[in-house]
């Protein structure tokens, strides 16, 4: 029977849980990162998910999805990562999607979005194959327990953003700053996502399995910057699609980290025989994750910076994240993909802009350029759908505003404001916007 389009939202567990002592749960890096002062807001609370759980399920169903993204803390399943499972964590999950099934959504459970436990890191975190056998060990305890009511599940989110950030340029958790270990870390989150994808078939042979890596489509700045742009297409893009869909690493990137010294060896060292073949494990879809496009110079070839002011007051063109808001790339991609590639299917796991709109004297969020941003952007991926390209949802970054990350409560992508003092949830006018746009939906 064929899936109906997925209408969905997406969230994660740090970004809104909470209850960070609650049931058990153990410390993740990303609590240590906090502990140490290095974000702005703290995730122990969050958004109060955690307590709050039936009210947002509430507001999934208002908002007339049927599809739901969401991603299991690891810490709260096994709360040192390799051992003991705790009951009343996976309690916690147990209540999400029955409250799911209930309200006729579908769960898609996401495994790992960059929250490692912390006692998994002291031991080598994702640097360390053992950390490829606990996620494994992890994924089978999920599919045991939730197999028979999950049927679409994503094993990693965004490996670059997990490996770079966090190992090469310390501003994420774990706050590391090498090359050759964010190589590394990419490699066994790769090789974690192949191992997570057989585990999960072989306890649950119907399902669904695939993985959300994000895109950054980029244009050269100039003639000379197309050495420059092939480089960082390179570095942000193929380096994880092409082992994904079975073409390994990119021999020019490949050629080209060894020649700067990334990685000193080549691939020597960092992959093992049949490493690649279980990358490659054939998935039921991809998840995409677009945001922006971005140009590229000999000088920015390997940054992430953003091109605009980050915070209120953005750019016309730009969101508060300093993104360039470029629908046409997000078509551009879905069709390179679909060409490159051959997906079977493919979702758009996450879209969405970060407005910092809030309440009227009236208690209204008129967050229209929010609205115009999703509205330009669902167009963009049903444009592709219309071209022949197989993507089968799109899902919303995010229902809630949340802790983002390193930015804190200071950037807002939900569709649902939040008071960060009182936890008191108001949808805004983005929300009514997009429970309209699925009903008159024609796919």
């Amino acid at each position: 029977m064929t899936q109906p389009f997925a209408w969905g939202v997406a969230t994660s567990a740090y970004q809104i849980e909470g209850g960070r002592h609650e049931g058990g749960k153990g410390t993740s890096i990303w609590d240590r990162f906090s502990d140490e002062g290095r974000l702005p807001d703290s995730g122990d609370v969050a958004i109060d998910h955690y307590h709050r759980l039936d009210q947002d399920l509430d507001l999934l169903a208002d908002l007339g999805v049927n599809a739901y993204r969401f991603s299991t803390a690891w810490t709260r399943v096994v709360p040192d990562g390799d051992g003991p499972v705790s009951k009343e964590g996976l309690g916690f999950y147990d209540r999400l999607i029955s409250g799911l099934e209930e309200r006729g959504i579908q769960p898609y459970l996401t495994l790992y979005h960059w929250d490692l436990p912390q006692a998994l890191q002291e031991k080598g975190g994702w640097e360390s194959r053992d950390t490829i056998e606990a996620f494994a060990k992890y994924a089978t305890i999920l599919a045991e327990t939730f197999g028979d009511r999950v049927g679409r599940w994503i094993t990693q989110n965004e490996p670059w953003v997990s490996a770079f950030p966090g190992h090469r340029d310390g501003a994420f958790a774990p706050g590391l700053t090498s090359w050759e270990t964010a190589l590394v870390v990419s490699h066994h989150l790769l090789l974690s996502h192949g191992r997570a994808t057989k585990v999960i078939r072989d306890v649950v042979p119907e399902a669904e399995v695939g993985i959300a890596l994000d895109c950054r489509p980029s244009e050269p700045a100039n003639e000379a910057s197309v050495a420059a742009n092939r480089y960082f297409d390179g570095f942000r893009n193929r380096w994880y699609f092409d082992p994904v869909f079975g073409l390994g690493y990119p021999d020019d990137i490949v050629d080209a980290y060894t020649e700067r010294g990334h990685l000193p060896s080549g691939l020597e060292g960092m992959v093992e025989e049949g490493d690649m073949e279980e990358i490659a494990t054939p998935i039921d879809f991809l998840g995409l994750n677009y945001y922006t496009t971005v140009t590229v110079s000999t000088e920015n070839e390997e940054s992430n910076e953003p091109e605009a002011p980050v915070g209120p007051g953005a750019p016309e063109g730009f969101t508060e994240m300093g993104w360039r808001n470029n629908p046409r790339g997000l078509t551009d991609f879905l069709e390179r993909v679909a060409d490159s590639y051959s997906p079977d299917s493919i979702l758009v796991t996450e879209n969405g802009a970060s407005y910092t709109d809030g309440p009227d004297v009236s208690g209204r969020v008129a967050d229209s350029r929010r609205i115009e941003y999703l509205d330009s952007h669902i167009a963009a991926t049903l444009t592709a759908r219309e071209a022949g390209v197989p993507v089968d949802g799109y899902f919303v970054w995010s229902l809630l505003d949340n802790v983002e990350w390193t930015q804190g409560f200071s950037q807002r992508f939900g569709l649902v404001w939040v008071d960060m003092d009182t936890g008191e949830r108001t949808p805004k006018d983005s929300y009514y916007w997009y429970r309209d746009r699925i009903k008159t939906s024609d796919v």
